[in-house]
């Protein structure tokens, strides 16, 4: 089935979004210039969100792809919930106070983030009062524990993930006498999903990793070239400290069952995720919740099973790893992604696509075929193809789309085959998925002019 241009294009722009920051918020000189963001399915619905905001009530803005596995409910309700924790996490104890008593009182609080949000990008309404009492008994927890330090961004990233998790699992157990909050709690609790988290402020960039998204450093070297510096590992069965890590944590006699085809208890690709309770609770636990809880839970044949090998839960932990980057004029662009982009990129191509994309060089480069034997035919096709690219719709506005455009369509001149993207896009639902994941990629760009004077100011 073969889509014209245009089809592609409306397809791939679908779901983009971009934000530039205003130059001078009133408050400080932003070192990000703005960012790109888009989404391509593969699953019907898709399990991937995404989701990027500016704190208000202190500086700094945070952007993160979260991926969903066993359904999307796992991953909406991090989406909307996540950043607000890492923001409470980050207050200063006075303005915790303030929010505390406008709420005691009844007044208007004050806003906590400002969002940058796709009209596709849901949050669920009915669920906002049970996740605004869990959060609100949070930041009551921090005010009790005032200890008058100043937070660092580090600790308030891990506090804010774990306790998120926690309280995902804590709705579940108690459940709600609203049966449609009980079934949310409750599909949230069991589906799971990983997260990738950038806090930018000022020359400061921190990246909170759960799961295997990734994110990624564009830099810039002095002869032009673009290379790429990874910014999170991935929690996976291919990383042999994740591996010795999960060992540690439970007896000798578990090893051999603990890993297995690659797969935490042979079942689950991420070593971490939020959610994911069957890999948490104890199995008393879990069966008391499934029986107590709806009907369509029971029905349900992956909240019944018992994972095998299962005797000293919990094996799974939302805990972030944390990498803290100071950015220097050269560092460009940072990519957060989902594991969709992962497989089928390799890192050192994204930063030169993208990296090309954003200075506007990839229409002089010329064309690099490889070791390839290339036919005058082929080589004519390479260069109308170019040519139309710089003249027509194939022009994208949107690094992310650009990126996706390359991801979903390069052939093995590294350059996008027309044909392949139309076949890749037209695959009927139930066989996309049998190709490729989920994409979903948030491209930020920096300004080296203001990273240049912060650093000069040290």
């Amino acid at each position: 089935f073969y889509l014209t241009p245009s089809q592609v294009n409306s397809i791939l722009k679908a779901n983009e979004y971009s934000f530039k920051v205003p130059e001078f918020d009133g408050k400080n000189v932003s070192s990000v210039l703005g960012f790109d963001s888009n989404q391509l399915p593969a699953n019907a619905p898709i399990e991937d969100r995404r989701s990027a905001a500016t704190c208000l009530q202190t500086r700094g803005m945070l952007l993160g792809v979260f991926d969903g596995h066993a359904g999307c409910a796992c991953a909406q309700a991090v989406s909307e919930r996540l950043f607000y924790y890492i923001a409470v996490s980050l207050l200063p104890h006075e303005t915790l106070l303030e929010i505390e008593n406008a709420v005691e009182s009844g007044r208007a609080l004050l806003p906590i983030l400002q969002w940058h949000k796709h009209p596709n990008d849901y949050f669920s309404k009915e669920a906002s009062k049970l996740y605004f009492n869990s959060l609100r008994t949070y930041w009551q927890e921090l005010i009790d524990l005032n200890s008058g330090e100043t937070t660092d961004v580090r600790e308030a990233l891990i506090n804010a993930f774990k306790r998120l998790d926690n309280d995902i699992s804590l709705e579940a157990q108690v459940g709600d006498p609203n049966s449609f909050l009980n079934y949310l709690v409750l599909r949230v609790a069991f589906s799971g999903a990983t997260a990738c988290v950038a806090h930018v402020d000022g020359i400061d960039l921190h990246v909170a990793n759960t799961g295997d998204s990734r994110a990624m450093l564009g830099v810039q070297e002095e002869d032009g070239s673009w290379s790429a510096v990874n910014l999170s590992y991935d929690h996976n069965a291919q990383n042999e400290r994740e591996v010795e890590r999960v060992k540690m944590e439970h007896p000798k006699s578990e090893e051999k069952s603990l890993v297995k085809q690659d797969r935490l208890l042979g079942l689950l690709m991420p070593f971490r995720a939020f959610g994911d309770v069957k890999f948490k609770w104890s199995i008393e636990l879990q069966k008391r919740v499934v029986e107590s809880g709806p009907d369509q839970l029971n029905d349900n044949e992956y909240t019944k099973f018992i994972p095998p090998n299962y005797y000293t839960p919990p094996y799974l932990t939302a805990e972030p790893e944390v990498i803290h980057h100071r950015l220097r004029p050269q560092d460009k662009f940072l990519v957060l992604a989902t594991d969709g982009l992962w497989e089928t990129m390799h890192r050192q191509d994204v930063a030169r696509i993208v990296g090309e994309y954003l200075t506007g060089v990839h229409h002089q480069q010329p064309i690099a075929v490889g070791g390839y034997k290339v036919t005058l035919g082929q080589m004519h096709g390479l260069l109308t193809e170019r040519r139309a690219r710089i003249s027509s719709v194939f022009e994208d506005q949107n690094a992310a789309t650009h990126l996706i455009r390359h991801a979903v369509g390069n052939n093995e001149f590294g350059t996008v085959d027309h044909e392949r993207l139309s076949k890749m896009l037209s695959l009927p639902e139930e066989l996309a998925r049998m190709y490729r994941d989920d994409i979903t990629i948030i491209v930020v760009q920096f300004n080296s002019r203001v990273i240049g004077a912060y650093q000069n100011e040290e």
